[in-house]
């Protein structure tokens, strides 16, 4: 995002990107702190989680009504038209994180009210890969770094990678002993909002590309331009 003359215009793209970074790091709190309620049996901590939502939908919001005043007041071209479009969308996919992470958290709280059906390193991995797509994602949005957003994208795969592997996991368990289905079916639940939220991650991702390049990538064949030979 390159500087400008008029200051006041600058201060007001650099709060709007602070108020995305702002929001993302509460959903990376938050998602980091649902599995670790979920592992640790903490249902005061997975409460918590989820009053800190509305913390997020506020920060929605303020971006919102942020990115429309500039819009209406600046009426930005180029660069900084694709920067804040982009802010707006990417507050909607990081709001619906939030709302994943509340599902998790409703989860753990049903699960801890059971006795523990398994040990949770697949979930901890699954979700450690998913957090790791968020941040990654965020701070290429940050640098303005195509290359970072585009291996996020790559990494979308090994998050659907461990969904298919725990599922089939849980499913064995159901098969052995039907006592074992309601608390199988709940980390089931877990294992589907952390693939939903690897798939905002790669939505967030593919807009940082956007806002970079210019160019849209969703829905391409290969979303993934090959490494430049040396």
């Amino acid at each position: 995002m390159k500087l400008h003359t008029d200051l006041e215009y600058e201060n007001e793209l650099r709060t709007l990107r602070e108020q995305v970074l702002l929001m993302g790091a509460k959903v990376e709190e938050m998602l980091r702190s649902a599995i670790r309620a979920l592992v640790d049996r903490d249902m005061e901590l997975a409460q918590r989680m989820i009053a800190m939502d509305h913390q997020v939908n506020r920060l929605e919001v303020e971006t919102d009504e942020l990115c429309l005043r500039i819009l209406a007041r600046r009426q930005p071209v180029a660069s900084d038209l694709r920067f804040i479009t982009i802010a707006l969308k990417l507050v909607t996919d990081l709001e619906r994180i939030g709302d994943l992470v509340v599902n998790i958290c409703e989860r753990v709280i049903e699960l801890n009210q059971e006795e523990p059906l398994k040990p949770y390193r697949s979930i901890q991995l699954m979700a450690d890969a998913a957090e790791g797509m968020l941040r990654d994602a965020l701070d290429a949005f940050v640098k303005g770094d195509a290359e970072r957003a585009q291996e996020v994208l790559r990494r979308d795969a090994v998050v659907d990678d461990y969904y298919h592997q725990l599922f089939r996991e849980l499913l064995t368990y159901m098969m052995e002993n039907p006592r074992n289905i309601y608390r199988a079916t709940r980390l089931q639940s877990v294992a589907k909002y952390l693939e939903r939220i690897g798939d905002h991650a790669t939505n967030l991702a593919e807009m940082v590309v956007f806002m970079v390049k210019g160019k849209d990538i969703r829905h391409m064949a290969s979303r993934v331009e090959p490494p430049v030979a040396t």
